[in-house]
């Protein structure tokens, strides 16, 4: 099938790229950068060739990725999966009374208006058999387990969350598959060296849950890499 994948540069969304053209998937690979993304994704490309698509695709730029959408339907190329991957954590560390709102503008953005932008544009061209859409979520996101600071990307991540829900409500008859996965703490840019997981072993699993449909035991669309349920 064809995967999309947003944040696909590095991180867990290159780790994506690679576990899935592995398994014989057709990759479009969405980088803000292209010119930083070609190096990330050489590597990919000569191995894999035109299996691996790289597309400019920042998720705050709704025109771009319009014609995206509009460049994709005039090749006749439809999708299987869209993989919302693309973040940022900002301003962590940083107490409410000295946040700039500015940063908590920005982590909406791209954390949950991105990947409604994407999917706003994209949606006709979910046309596959086994359709998923699968937002890359965290732990951060619940507010059962809300814990001090980090107002931007917690807040974001839980929104998200109720736009996965709200997507699963929407699309459920028309057989599209639609998860929130938190995918574990990793070593990346984002998580940090002391993360314990690899991201590949993260991506793996989320391309399990994809192949699998796996359905949450609980009423959330929220669940971690292996297919637990997360707390909302």
């Amino acid at each position: 099938m064809n995967i999309l994948i947003t944040g696909a540069g590095r991180g867990l969304g290159l780790e994506l790229a690679a576990a899935a053209l592995e398994r014989g998937h057709a990759v479009i690979a969405g980088v803000r950068d292209l010119t930083r993304g070609q190096a990330a994704l050489a590597d990919l490309a000569a191995v894999h060739g035109d299996k691996l698509t790289l597309v400019t695709l920042d998720v705050t730029d709704e025109a771009g990725i319009a014609a995206l959408a509009a460049s994709l339907t005039e090749q006749a190329r439809t999708l299987g999966v869209i993989i919302n991957n693309a973040a940022v954590l900002n301003a962590t560390d940083t107490p409410l009374e000295e946040l700039d709102m500015e940063e908590m503008q920005r982590a909406m953005d791209i954390n949950l208006y991105g990947p409604m932008r994407v999917v706003k544009h994209l949606l006709p061209l979910l046309t596959g058999p086994d359709a998923s859409i699968i937002n890359i979520s965290s732990e951060a996101g619940s507010i059962t387990n809300a814990y001090p600071g980090s107002y931007p990307y917690t807040i974001s991540k839980t929104a998200l969350n109720m736009f996965t829900q709200k997507l699963h409500v929407t699309l459920k008859d028309r057989g599209i598959h639609v998860l929130s996965v938190h995918p574990g703490w990793m070593p990346t840019d984002m998580g940090g060296a002391k993360a314990p997981l690899h991201p590949r072993t993260s991506a793996e699993g989320i391309l399990d849950l994809i192949g699998q449909r796996a359905e949450p035991s609980g009423h959330f669309r929220f669940v971690d890499y292996t297919g637990r349920d997360m707390e909302i």
